[in-house]
């Protein structure tokens, strides 16, 4: 297992910010993953697990502890059956399972970071969860100290959340299990308007799994939403804030600021989120807040190809980000009484 001491964390992350840790492991196995963890709860000594880096936010001082970088890889494919180690490429995962004509995960394609990471936050994009298709999530249970097997049902998945998120002192992900389709190579049906848009079919159908991926690899290549080394408009961590789910009394006080400040013709956008609840866009809200493409004079600003991405330009700090994000969540409370909330993982900071 890897070792370093003073080690810069900026480079493992999609932002490229943050401070040294105070020591780096690279693990490369299970075994290593466990015993690193272990190591840090007997001592005491504060711990930080990095996958992809696509989901973190790590403060300008850094983190004083151990910082785990899990770089396991495993993919094996039996039938439908997926299994997929915690350190694998999701993208490069995704795209394996489209190449052997399964359908499930082919509109998550494109979604930087690691496969171990998107049952922590039930990735999603473009009509499809990881939650639809996961069916166990092996993990390190750091209460019990042993190694567990979650099956869905006792994942607690819901929107851009999971129990993973919700104890994230407890468990690290060591590996996780999907159940995909055989469709003869076709795709899950559409369940996304804009992707069916763009492909000339109904909302419902299906396609090609290639075909759908590639599509969707379009559409987030024309947001920003694919790595690019020489793009500042990628140096994000995708979407920056969740879209709100708001209750009745919510929504309603949310429409009437609408029809206040943009008039009593303009619509939001809503859906359905269960038990009476909405779910709005948050980067309608910040775009209609004022904070449009591009928005910001410093080495922060919002992407210039999506309203929902703040980026760094190349030398921004941390503290240039959060600034940028704290007007911007200031800016849309005070324009519509919604607080926005930050979907990257915050490290020694908060909004």
């Amino acid at each position: 297992m890897q070792e370093l001491h003073d080690a810069p964390l900026a480079p493992l992350t999609t932002f490229r910010l943050g401070g040294p840790a105070t020591r780096l492991l690279t693990a490369t196995t299970d075994a290593e993953v466990v015993a690193a963890v272990a190591e840090a709860d007997a001592s005491g000594t504060p711990l930080l697990v990095i996958g992809g880096g696509s989901n973190l936010v790590i403060g300008d001082k850094g983190f004083d502890g151990t910082a785990l970088r899990i770089a396991t890889k495993g993919f094996t494919l039996s039938g439908t059956s997926l299994e997929l180690a915690a350190g694998e490429v999701w993208t490069d995962a995704v795209a394996r399972t489209v190449e052997a004509g399964l359908a499930g995960i082919e509109c998550l394609a494109g979604i930087p970071g690691s496969a171990g990471a998107t049952p922590i936050q039930n990735v999603g994009a473009y009509g499809q969860e990881v939650s639809s298709t996961i069916t166990e999530v092996v993990a390190y249970d750091r209460h019990t100290r042993e190694t567990v097997t979650l099956p869905n049902a006792e994942c607690s998945f819901s929107y851009r959340h999971s129990r993973f998120k919700a104890e994230p002192d407890r468990f690290v992900v060591l590996r996780v299990r999907f159940a995909l389709e055989e469709a003869g190579g076709l795709s899950a049906p559409l369940a996304y308007p804009e992707t069916a848009r763009a492909m000339g079919v109904e909302q419902g159908e299906r396609v090609a799994a290639s075909a759908a991926r590639e599509t969707v690899l379009k559409l987030r290549t024309g947001k920003g939403m694919v790595l690019e080394p020489d793009d500042h408009d990628t140096w994000s961590a995708g979407s920056f804030f969740t879209n709100p789910i708001l209750d009745e009394a919510a929504f309603q006080d949310f429409l009437a600021r609408v029809h206040e400040r943009l008039g009593p013709d303009v619509t939001p956008p809503a859906f359905p989120a269960g038990d009476g609840r909405t779910k709005t866009s948050a980067a309608w809200l910040i775009d209609r807040a004022g904070f449009t493409k591009g928005y910001g004079s410093g080495p922060a600003r919002i992407s210039t190809k999506h309203t929902l991405a703040l980026t760094n330009r190349g030398e921004a700090t941390t503290e240039d980000l959060l600034a940028l994000a704290r007007e911007v969540v200031a800016g849309v409370h005070a324009a519509f009484g919604v607080t926005l909330v930050n979907e990257p993982v915050t490290v020694g900071v908060a909004l």
